[in-house]
């Protein structure tokens, strides 16, 4: 009794939908730009965590060290500085290194070769560059630096980086909230399309709703269609923002890539990795979201 009662239910969803076709498609759309939203959302959150990371592997501190200073008195102060709690790891470089990398850096420009060439001599200094072992203790690093006493040390490039990394936080963090309040502005017009069409939908059939009650239909059975549609409209919704969103991420990974140079990240990678976490949680929200929706109506306009 319960198979055939069921597919008869089925039955009636797909005649409700095909009959209000134009509401039906509506409501698709409202719940797909809500589904796009969110997945920006995530998108954004992602693409904000791999900037902050990049920015925290390029933090560095420098601390340039006297001409005349000799190796031995160098190799000291760079394990001093090793043995510091703050410090992953400390690069020397000589003065000729930093003339190559100097060099390097400016090989397109003539000008500037020119000019070092006319000097006649390296007019860099030694370098001492040291890794935070973690940026969260960049305050605490900067003042151990500062309380080392050497005679080496001819001056300090102490970047307020922190000061850039909170920035970037706090710029993530408002995108987060914007994309929060859009993603819940779109779930609740979707919430009220749902409830018109069920509503409308009800009120088309209010005749068949009475006779069924009459004949002892029970409140399973009316209500079930109108459950069934709101499945139908999240299957739906969730097929077109997948093929809608990775052809966009698709045009949106080269650009990453560009503008990541040094860091590794492949949107696309992620949303495949966590395909059944990501699409699946969304098709199960989407269909909360619609029976919700579906039972707020059938249970005020079906009423006999």
């Amino acid at each position: 009794m319960f198979i055939p009662s069921f597919f008869r239910a089925i039955k009636f969803s797909l005649q409700d939908i095909f009959r209000n076709i134009w509401l039906s498609i509506v409501t698709i759309i409202i719940l797909i730009l809500a589904l796009f939203s969110v997945n920006m959302l995530i998108t954004v959150d992602l693409i904000s965590k791999a900037a902050i990371n990049s920015i925290r592997q390029k933090i560095d501190v420098n601390l340039y060290i006297k001409t005349d200073a000799v190796d031995s008195q160098i190799l000291a102060l760079k394990a001093r500085l090793s043995g510091m709690d703050q410090v992953k790891d400390v690069t020397y470089i000589s003065k000729a290194d930093a003339l190559e990398s100097f060099k390097q850096r400016h090989k397109a420009n003539p000008e500037i070769l020119d000019a070092l060439r006319e000097l006649g001599n390296n007019p860099l200094t030694p370098v001492l560059v040291i890794t935070p072992k973690d940026i969260d203790q960049y305050d605490q690093l900067i003042s151990s630096l500062n309380s080392i006493n050497s005679d080496i040390i001819e001056s300090r490039n102490f970047d307020d980086h922190k000061a850039l990394l909170d920035r970037i936080n706090s710029i993530s963090g408002k995108v987060s909230e914007a994309g929060i309040m859009l993603s819940a502005m779109f779930i609740f017009i979707t919430l009220l399309v749902v409830y018109n069409a069920i509503r409308v939908a009800i009120y088309t059939h209010r005749k068949e709703i009475a006779i069924m009650r009459l004949v002892g239909a029970s409140n399973w059975f009316i209500r079930a269609p109108y459950l069934f549609s709101s499945i139908v409209y999240a299957a739906l919704g969730m097929l077109f923002i997948i093929g809608i969103f990775y052809p966009f991420l698709t045009i949106l990974q080269p650009y990453l890539e560009a503008f990541f140079i040094d860091y590794q990240i492949n949107i696309l990678a992620y949303f495949n990795a966590h395909f059944l976490q990501i699409f699946g949680l969304e098709f199960l929200g989407a269909v909360v979201v619609n029976g919700l929706a579906s039972v707020i109506a059938v249970g005020k306009y079906s009423r006999g």
